[in-house]
């Protein structure tokens, strides 16, 4: 038992946990924040209450930790979405409304973790192949577009059942979640805008670019 007031050390074996507690620790500072500007290894290690060279023996610097809180976040959208659209939905064109809505209420609910996985400049982006395909998107971000991926198959599923006149599902899947983004962070700083109510505005957009019929 620690009676100095600090942090109990892990036993031998438990660094594993020690790194859940790190980047748990950087989500806190996330979430209470609001801005990936306040993760900083001081403010990460106080929140852990740990020290701060400790962090060392789990990541190299602070972006690592960032990045560490990008991947859960990205698998918590991806799990998300799927639950939400399931399935084992009869009517595909339902199920992809609720993917792209479960899509945008996350960017709401969560507006920092939001702009931390699609706002953040990140340097030494690739050139890219035309036309666009997830091959050729970099091994370091494919896993994490995921829930980009299940929008996709969404769409296509929609085209298989004869109600959607897509000839490129991933082209359109790309531009709805272009769109979709463009909503949400249009929302987010043009807060006084009469803008129409969101749940409408993402039916409309999702039906037009999807090439929904019937």
């Amino acid at each position: 038992m620690n009676t100095s007031g600090g942090r109990t050390r892990n036993r031998r074996g438990e660094g594993g946990l020690l790194r859940d507690e790190i980047v748990a620790a950087a989500e806190r500072i996330l979430e209470r924040e609001g801005d990936e500007a306040a993760i900083t290894l001081r403010s990460v290690a106080r929140e852990a209450g740990i020290s701060a060279p400790s962090i060392y023996a789990h990541f190299a610097d602070r972006d690592a930790i960032v990045e560490a809180v990008l991947d859960i976040a990205f698998e918590r959208l991806r799990q998300l979405i799927l639950s939400t659209a399931g399935t084992d939905q009869d009517d595909p064109v339902v199920s992809l409304l609720a993917g792209c809505h479960a899509y945008v209420d996350f960017a709401v609910r969560e507006p920092a973790r939001y702009r931390v996985l699609f706002g953040r400049v990140r340097e030494g982006r690739p050139e890219l192949k035309m036309p666009l395909r997830m091959q050729d998107v970099p091994p370091q971000w494919r896993h994490r577009l995921q829930a980009f991926e299940v929008l996709v198959d969404g769409l296509a599923a929609c085209v298989a059942a004869g109600r959607s006149d897509s000839t490129d599902p991933f082209v359109d899947a790309t531009t709805i979640w272009t769109a979709m983004h463009g909503a949400v962070m249009m929302r987010q700083f043009v807060p006084g805008f009469p803008w129409p109510p969101f749940d409408e505005a993402v039916d409309a957009l999702v039906l037009r670019i999807g090439r929904i019929t019937g």
